[in-house]
């Protein structure tokens, strides 16, 4: 995951297609790329859809110049607050970056811009924005925007569940660095905590109430269990090095322990059970 300054861009013209480099012409040897027009706005549409039907989807890849076979990958942007023209305007010039590869970027009436790239399956290096924001230069401030990136998808079939994917991934980039720019792709989701952060706020907050019980509603007891639950997690369930990091003797590492899982029902000898204290953990 990366954070970098983005520039303002000017929107897509929304009279017409923009193909190849504002204007280039594609006998340079360009890539075409299809932004800001009808057959893009309709591809990720039918993409947003559910799954489509394989006619109509292998007519809007065509429509759009993209091949009708994957594997493909799916890019989804937006921006903070009400202003959501440069969310199309942004990930179309970093997408212009990537080197040879065709694409397709529409918006949806929700706001969300979202791009269709091919993919070679044989390239070992995955598609990653975060590289291609330094390549945007800005006069400006630009609102933050946070995009989040699919894992690869083989058929045409597999586009909408690649959206739902990307659409995760945005989450978990504007949960974690809302007044920044960010990228996330799927491949970054490897902790448990990348992964958490994609869950509505509002979810995290029930299941950590839920799980920590009273540990949860704080006071300074509460805290000092919660303390030393962080540190017991976080040392594997060694009561030495627990007891040596809070600079108490064992056996008050172990009463401590004792009172936490009187607290929240659970048993910290079975690994079930620390995953959902760690996992409560991570959801305050």
């Amino acid at each position: 995951m990366h954070d970098h300054d983005l520039l303002q861009l000017d929107s897509p013209d929304p009279g017409g297609c923009a193909t190849g480099h504002e204007g280039r012409a594609e006998s340079a040897g360009e890539i075409p790329h299809t932004t800001g027009c009808p057959a893009a706005d309709a591809l990720v549409a039918l993409a947003a859809g559910g799954p489509a039907e394989g006619a109509a989807l292998d007519a809007a890849l065509r429509a759009c110049g993209l091949p009708p076979s994957g594997p493909y990958r799916v890019v989804v942007a937006t921006t903070v607050g009400e202003e959501r023209g440069p969310a199309v305007s942004a990930l179309t010039e970093a997408l212009r970056c990537s080197p040879g590869e065709p694409f397709a970027a529409g918006r949806l009436p929700g706001g969300e811009a979202v791009a269709l790239v091919p993919v070679d399956p044989d390239a070992e290096r995955r598609l990653s924005l975060g590289e291609l924001w330094p390549t945007l230069y800005a006069e400006g401030p630009q609102t933050p925007l946070h995009a989040g990136i699919s894992g690869p998808v083989r058929a045409p079939e597999g586009i909408n569940s690649a959206l739902g994917q990307a659409r995760y991934a945005l989450t978990v980039s504007r949960a974690q660095a809302p007044d920044r720019a960010r990228v996330t792709a799927v491949e970054d989701l490897g902790t448990l905590g990348a992964l958490l952060a994609g869950v509505p706020a509002e979810v995290r907050t029930a299941f950590s109430t839920r799980v920590l019980g009273p540990l949860a509603r704080g006071g300074g007891s509460h805290r000092m269990l919660v303390e030393t639950l962080e540190i017991f997690l976080a040392h594997h369930g060694s009561w030495a090095r627990t007891a040596a990091a809070l600079q108490l003797h064992v056996n008050s590492v172990h009463y401590r322990i004792q009172r936490i899982e009187s607290l929240t029902g659970r048993d910290l000898s079975r690994l079930e059970h620390k995953l959902d204290l760690q996992a409560a953990l991570l959801c305050r």
